[in-house]
Parts: structure tokens; C-alpha cells; sequence
């Protein structure tokens, strides 16, 4: 069966996903029975209908969104736009920079993440030919609902990251082929405030989009955001959540359940801990340190990482 792992990245961590696959294609030993890569998924900010994460305060131009699209596509990969902002209005439909990214994609191969039923609408009606996937931004909690969710024109279903582990409940899900599971969310179980947190990045994304417009002394201050429960980013401090998943109980319980579709979060995380995620799920522990050092020396190759270096000196004797 194939394991399908959806990765974070259109822009920030682009050049990572196609070292990646490089590396897929040279060292096909390297990696652990089934791997394949489902989708890269993400935005070209800064999008309006974006959200889940926030963007930063850049922006791509239109040869670089379609030079991105091309190549992953090229290698038989889906892009996959988090168009989740949970606050689009009718008048956000016309947006002409997330409308361009939308035909830039527009061939039969790409996914849309969806929240909004006004951009689902809209979506459907106007671009038909994206396939489209529920999001986990929904937070549907119960079973049954979730089955319902499953009825619907959908191509998968993000499952909410508190049934991770609960193998009673998710034995109860009827189409599992068709769920996506988060296998390492940053979120401390049961967070309280996570439909709070996607709700403020919704609003940030609108604000940077005037500010883009407006002078200096003129900018409206982003609204803050601090959840006291924390958003532990470590490797190490995540593996302690009962909702992270561990590679071993993926091939040895989750995909004998049949579910293989599996998202790894990452899009805001720095470079070497998405090296670190990636090795993790989807290398042999065989060859973790090798293909990390790969991955690593094929970045600095490619200027994506930079290696200070020492400048050329000579000693003088002192007077």
C-alpha cells in the first residue's frame, strides 16, 4: 500500500520539498515500505483566503507561482493551497492575487484545503476542476460526524488531531482511505483555544494586506496573539503529547487500519527541524544520519542554508 505524506511548503521550505524528492528519486533504499509524497501544501503569500498558519509579509511574483506549480507537478505531485481563512466575506472572492494563483493551478491536478462554505461555493462553481479537502480547521470532534463529513463531494478529510490514538473511535470511521491524519501537531492535546488562535491569524491576514498599502506611520497594529498553554515547537517536547504519532505505530497500526494518508505540520518551522521531521517519518532509522547530512549539504550547495566561512588572513608579527 502507498503512504501518502502531504509536506508543508510552497515558498518557505520549496527548496527543501524538491531536494527531498531528489533524494527520493537517487536513494529510493533510504526510505521506509510504500513512502510517497501526496501533496505539498501551503500558499504563495500573502493570500487572503490563506489560513492555519500565518504569512509572513512577502509576496510572489506571477513566474515564480507558476514555475513552483510546473515543477511539482512535473514530478506527479499535487499542489495544495490552506485556503481555511474561516472569515471570508462574498467580497473576498475577488481577490485578483489568490484569483491568479487559483488559474495558475487550474489543470486538473490540484487540491484546495477548505473552510469557508462562501470559497467552497465558490470554488466549486467557478474552478472545477480542484479537487477539495476538508479541513482540519472544521475541529468536527465526534465520530458520526465525521462520517458524515466523509458523505460529502470531498477528496479527504483532515481529521481533528485529538482522535489520534484513540483507536476505538477511529475503528469507527467508515471510509478511513479517505481521512488525513496530523501526525506531529504542535498543539497540546485538547487545546481550548485553538479555534480562538485560527480565528485571530484569519484577522492578521487582513491586516497585513492593508498595511502592504499604507505608509509607515499609518500601519494598523497586528492583533496579539498568546495562548497560555503554550506552542511547544520542539521535537522533543511534542513527542511527550499523546496525540503525536511515532513512525513505528503508523506501519504498525494506522495502516494496517487502513488509513495512509499522513500530514506532517511544519509550514512556519525553521529548516532543520523540518529536515529533522522528515528524516524521522519517512527514512529507515538505518540511514536517518545520512540522509540528514544529504539533505543538509545538498541545502548549503544550494544556498538555502549558508556556511560562514573563515576570510583569508595572514599574521603580522606585533612591534
Amino acid at each position: 500500500m502507498e503512504v501518502s505524506f502531504h509536506l508543508p511548503g510552497l515558498r518557505k521550505n520549496y527548496p527543501l520539498n524538491m531536494i527531498f524528492l531528489g533524494l527520493m528519486e537517487k536513494k529510493p533504499e533510504f526510505f521506509r515500505e510504500g513512502v510517497k509524497i501526496g501533496s505539498f501544501y501551503g500558499e504563495f503569500p500573502t493570500s487572503l483566503w490563506n489560513g492555519g498558519r500565518p504569512s509572513g509579509a512577502d509576496q510572489c511574483d506571477a513566474a515564480y507561482i507558476r514555475d513552483v506549480i510546473k515543477n511539482v507537478n512535473a514530478k506527479g505531485i499535487p499542489v495544495r493551497y490552506t485556503y481555511t481563512n474561516m472569515l471570508i466575506n462574498e467580497e473576498d472572492l475577488k481577490d485578483p492575487y489568490c484569483n491568479f494563483c487559483m488559474k495558475a493551478a487550474d489543470n486538473g491536478m490540484n487540491e484546495i484545503m477548505i473552510f469557508s462554505p462562501i470559497l467552497e461555493k465558490y470554488i466549486r462553481e467557478n474552478y472545477p476542476s480542484f479537487k477539495l479537502n476538508s479541513s482540519i480547521c472544521k475541529r468536527i470532534r465526534d465520530i458520526e460526524q465525521v462520517n458524515e463529513e466523509l458523505k460529502k463531494d470531498y477528496y479527504l478529510v483532515v481529521l481533528d488531531y485529538n482522535f489520534n490514538g484513540r483507536f476505538d473511535e477511529l475503528e469507527k470511521i467508515e471510509d478511513k482511505g479517505r481521512c488525513e491524519i496530523l501526525v506531529n501537531t504542535l498543539c497540546t492535546p485538547d487545546c481550548p483555544r485553538r479555534g480562538k488562535h485560527y480565528e485571530n491569524i484569519a484577522k492578521n491576514q487582513r491586516i497585513m494586506l492593508k498595511n502592504r498599502n499604507m505608509p509607515p506611520n499609518r500601519q494598523i497594529p497586528l492583533e496579539p496573539w498568546y495562548c497560555q498553554w503554550g506552542d511547544a515547537s520542539d521535537f522533543h517536547e511534542i513527542k511527550k503529547f499523546r496525540t503525536f504519532i511515532k513512525p513505528d505505530e503508523l506501519w504498525e497500526k494506522y495502516i494496517p487500519m487502513g488509513f495512509h494518508h499522513f500530514k506532517i505540520e511544519g509550514r512556519t518551522a525553521d529548516l532543520f527541524w523540518l529536515v529533522e521531521m522528515y528524516c524521522y517519518y519517512m527514512i529507515k532509522p538505518e540511514y536517518q544520519e545520512q540522509a540528514r547530512i544529504l539533505l543538509l549539504e545538498n541545502l548549503a550547495a544550494n544556498r538555502v542554508i549558508t556556511l560562514n566561512r573563515f576570510k583569508p588572513s595572514r599574521w603580522v608579527p606585533e612591534v
